[in-house]
């Protein structure tokens, strides 16, 4: 991989506070807490500025913060955080508890970020968690960060994404049942998320990825004695990303494919079902794992984990999927896009 640190192009992200009643809050202060002086770019909290500066209790260190009354009057030569509402003050605080006004700010945060993104205003979002029965309460036909986003960007084909600095999993589908999620399993989508994680790779500097396909039965299948998509769906697709330049191999046993990752064979594997990735990652990257969407038009990561609602309020929350969230966004953003 390039070292990004040589990489110098005008940036500034954005952080969405998430669920002021979760850990969103005080994760985020943590981690900003956490980033060098001076900052590594100019960033832009959408969130309530009084909600973070509480969080200082948590966090004394933590950068100074300015409220921003409009986008139009950021000033990124301006030291420390700038925090925008977005016409959402933070209802008062009640830590771990379901609220609909909470998840109303939370909604109007994201798409704030999103409208920012899109007009080139921010160049990457980092989005802190929300609860999804929490946005609905508040009115939101969209149970969560990602179709919220896709909706809002205008996009209908994204994919769910984990990375950390050993494993990195892009998957086909997201949230189905098993039933359909096997009924998912198709030569288009499975070459699609082999298109979008090779991409991603390129742009997070690896010159030359290495990406795996994981097979979707037992033993990717073995020829058949345990199912055919590894033969009618998955192999096809393979070999088409092979014929269009796109170094990979599978379908490939999915109870080793990910301890090869693991181990340095692979940059990248192809799930073909949320917990068929899910599970192997939190096992061994739970604290340090970040989520990505990809096929946005803007660059989209998150901490790998929920509200956290048990611990909320408690100083108890680890930064450390917050801080790799954002450092990954920095990499991403700090090479120029390329499409492969």
């Amino acid at each position: 991989m390039t070292d990004n640190n040589t990489l110098a192009s005008p940036l500034v992200l954005g952080i969405t506070m998430g669920d002021c009643n979760g850990v969103g809050p005080e994760i985020l202060a943590k981690a900003l807490a956490q980033l060098p002086s001076p900052l590594p770019c100019p960033i832009i909290v959408f969130g309530d500025a009084s909600l973070l500066k509480s969080m200082e209790i948590y966090a004394p260190e933590m950068p100074k913060i300015y409220e921003l009354d409009t986008l139009e009057t950021f000033d990124p030569k301006q030291k420390g955080i700038a925090v925008y509402n977005a016409g959402c003050t933070a209802p008062p605080l009640r830590p771990g508890t379901l609220d609909a006004d909470a998840g109303h700010c939370a909604a109007l945060w994201i798409e704030a970020a999103v409208k920012a993104a899109l007009a080139g205003q921010i160049q990457g979002m980092i989005t802190c968690p929300v609860n999804k029965e929490g946005m609905l309460l508040s009115g939101s036909p969209y149970p969560g960060h990602t179709p919220l986003l896709a909706a809002h960007s205008g996009v209908s084909e994204y994919h769910m994404s984990l990375f950390s600095k050993r494993m990195r999993i892009v998957h086909i589908t997201a949230h189905l049942s098993m039933a359909d999620a096997v009924r998912a399993v198709t030569q288009d989508r499975v070459l699609r998320a082999v298109k979008a994680g090779n991409t991603t790779l390129h742009q997070l500097g690896f010159d030359a990825p290495r990406i795996a396909v994981a097979g979707l039965n037992p033993h990717a299948g073995e020829a058949g004695a345990f199912g055919h998509e590894e033969q009618t769906e998955i192999a096809p697709a393979v070999a088409i990303a092979c014929e269009q330049g796109i170094p990979c191999v599978g379908p490939i046993a999915p109870d080793t494919v990910f301890q090869r990752m693991y181990n340095g064979e692979f940059d990248l594997v192809v799930a073909m079902y949320h917990d068929q990735g899910h599970i192997p990652f939190k096992l061994v990257a739970m604290d340090e794992g970040v989520h990505a969407t990809l096929g946005l038009p803007f660059i989209r990561t998150s901490p790998d984990h929920g509200t956290a609602y048990d611990i909320a309020g408690q100083g108890k929350a680890r930064a450390d999927s917050m801080y790799a969230a954002i450092k990954l966004a920095l990499q991403w953003a700090r090479h120029p896009v390329r499409e492969i």
